[in-house]
């Protein structure tokens, strides 16, 4: 389980259209690696907040990663709804998901890593974030 400081394990997932991504596809700069599920109306709330932040990074900023641990169909029908520009990788729930991987040893969604250009994990978080959080995240990042 990575802690911060640590460099990120190497996880591999398939995007919404099966393929697989791996998480260093990322490196060479910070990424904000959100964990989330259809079903979880806290990861609901923050992802309109979540798209407006990777609008505003652009593509020289802090990349969004969102990864859902949930079934494939309630995933699509959410986006369909509350569609966002950064890309969603799919993920089961489990013992040894990506977001235990990562550092969530408590299993609680929503759970957000912050990992610098090298793969290192700098912060992370449950719960919702805040504009201003996401914006100590971006200076962090830096």
């Amino acid at each position: 389980m990575a802690r911060e400081g640590d460099l990120a394990p190497a996880i591999e997932l398939p995007d919404l259209e099966g393929r697989p991504r791996a998480l260093s596809e990322w490196q060479g700069q910070p990424v904000l690696v959100n964990f989330w599920a259809s079903w979880c109306g806290p990861c609901i709330e923050e992802m309109p907040l979540l798209d407006e932040f990777a609008r505003e990074q652009g593509t020289d900023g802090v990349q969004v990663l969102g990864i859902a641990l949930d079934d494939l169909e309630p995933v699509q029908d959410f986006l369909a709804q509350v569609p966002v520009a950064y890309p969603i990788l799919m993920d089961q729930p489990g013992p040894t998901d990506s977001s235990v991987q990562l550092g969530n040893s408590r299993g609680v969604l929503p759970y957000s890593v912050l990992l610098d250009a090298e793969g290192r994990v700098l912060r992370e978080k449950l719960g919702v974030f805040t504009r201003r959080e996401l914006q100590g995240w971006a200076e962090a990042a830096q």
